[in-house]
């Protein structure tokens, strides 16, 4: 497993919000979830994305949006001013009781589809440290190919199964999403993500995100790689930024932040999890990078 892959792991979104509105000018939509991720898709029509700063982006059919939260933030008529909106509608994912979304209309002149993220994980929080407020994918609606998916799985959003349904096309719309925007990153992708296409560090971290509790060591890591020792050492913490065993740990320490939230692990059975047979090794290593014991740290786990 890559990098990119774990980090994304569990990651889900919740009850997806997907309208068609013909909206009389000039309107404003809110997105009040206050989700620490939503994406929003423009599938027709257009507008103008406003963050809680004040920075606005142009959006198009096809393009999408990543917004990392809580801070409100909405989407307007392009010709809208702080004096002429009409009436303010709310998107919510999390609360289905909202009475104020916009109407569906199937011959809305337009349509945007929103998810939100909650409930992240230390490993996700990695993630979105690599990312900027917002990101927009600029695309023509008919290269978006999951969105191709997207009206089977709202034909289906009344049958069993069908809010999950929409919902995972929304996830697959992240990753599509996330994953061209790192490509056009290009030398600015974080290193986990550039490291994954490297010859010599990719099958390492493939190796440790797959086994991360396996006894690894530089000599091991660097006959998966296929190279010498040195070779490997060398060539990793160039690409890496860091040491192979430094990235080891610290990884490590991420997925035991992820465990730990679980109050029916003991901190032996999570040290093992993350490759220590030694409980106290483990909380060394833990307290190290994090600052608290493990005991300490999931104390303070809300």
């Amino acid at each position: 497993m890559d990098p990119f892959s774990d980090m994304l792991g569990g990651i889900r979104a919740e009850r997806a919000a997907v309208n068609r509105a013909a909206l009389e000018p000039a309107w404003k939509i809110r997105f009040g979830d206050g989700a620490p991720l939503t994406m929003l898709t423009i599938v027709s029509g257009r507008g103008r994305l406003v963050l809680h700063d004040g920075a606005e982006f142009e959006v198009a059919a096809g393009d999408t949006a990543i917004i990392l939260g809580p801070e409100p933030f909405h989407l307007a008529d392009l010709d809208a001013t702080a004096d002429s909106v009409g009436r303010t509608y709310l998107v919510s994912c999390f609360d289905q009781e909202a009475d104020r979304e916009p109407k569906q209309d199937a011959n809305g002149s337009t349509t945007l589809v929103v998810g939100a993220y909650r409930g992240l994980k230390p490993r996700h929080e990695r993630l979105l440290k690599a990312l900027p407020p917002v990101i927009v994918l600029n695309e023509a609606v008919e290269d978006v190919v999951w969105l191709q998916a997207l009206d089977e799985a709202l034909a289906r959003r009344s049958r069993p199964g069908g809010r999950a349904l929409v919902d995972r096309v929304l996830d697959w719309g992240l990753i599509c999403t996330l994953s061209c925007w790192f490509d056009i990153q290009g030398a600015k992708a974080p290193a986990w993500y550039l490291g994954a296409l490297d010859p010599v560090a990719g099958p390492a971290l493939e190796a440790v995100h797959r086994r991360p509790g396996e006894r690894w060591t530089v000599g091991a890591l660097a006959a998966v790689a296929g190279v010498s020792r040195a070779h490997f050492a060398k060539r990793f913490t160039e690409v890496m930024g860091q040491p192979p065993l430094a990235y080891l740990t610290e990884w490590r320490m991420c997925l035991a932040e992820d465990l730990l939230a679980d109050p029916d692990r003991a901190v032996a059975e999570v040290a093992r999890e993350v490759g220590y047979a030694d409980p106290f090794a483990f909380s060394t290593a833990f307290k190290r990078l994090h600052g608290a014991s493990p005991s300490a740290y999931r104390s303070k786990i809300p």
